[in-house]
């Protein structure tokens, strides 16, 4: 009787012992969150590692497309690695949206231009959306966003 309680005892230590190893062995399969819905954009066409890309992500025409730092609803300015760069916004709710993107060179926070108003600086838009004699209207950059994930890709142009 007391050799089969041993027994019994043992068994149990063997088999907790089994399940923290399984444990301590495959956390991440384990304990991972799954991955949020996002908007992901690929940064084409930097022309150098100098700076900041600043991307802000815009849910109406107010602001649209410079005045970001006070009207984007999503905002990300992250460094430059070998020319490339890449933005995500997770946790933006279904709706219609616009994207502007700016190479901030000398890391001043706006996109610089000459005295003729001419940027200077890297500049792109969604839908690639093309500036004329001004920044292009909120209408031409936007998109819908359904809530799953959604890549695009930007073009700068200097």
């Amino acid at each position: 009787m007391i050799m089969d309680s041993l027994n019994q005892t043992k068994c149990l230590a063997n088999a907790f012992f089994a399940v923290l190893v399984v444990v301590a062995v495959f956390p991440a399969r384990v304990s991972s969150p799954p991955a949020c819905p996002g908007i992901h954009i690929k940064i084409v066409d930097i022309r150098n590692d100098t700076g900041t890309i600043g991307c802000a992500l815009f849910k109406s025409p107010e602001g649209f497309p410079l005045d970001f730092l006070r009207y984007a609803s999503h905002m990300v300015v992250l460094k430059i690695q070998d020319a490339q760069a890449s933005c995500d916004f997770v946790d933006v709710p279904p709706g219609t949206y616009a994207l502007a993107v700016i190479h901030d060179e000398n890391m001043n926070g706006k996109l610089d231009a000459n005295w003729m108003g001419v940027p200077q600086e890297g500049y792109g838009f969604s839908n690639d959306a093309k500036a004329a004699l001004s920044a292009p209207p909120f209408e031409a950059a936007e998109f819908s966003y359904q809530g799953q994930d959604l890549a695009m890709s930007i073009s700068l142009h200097y």
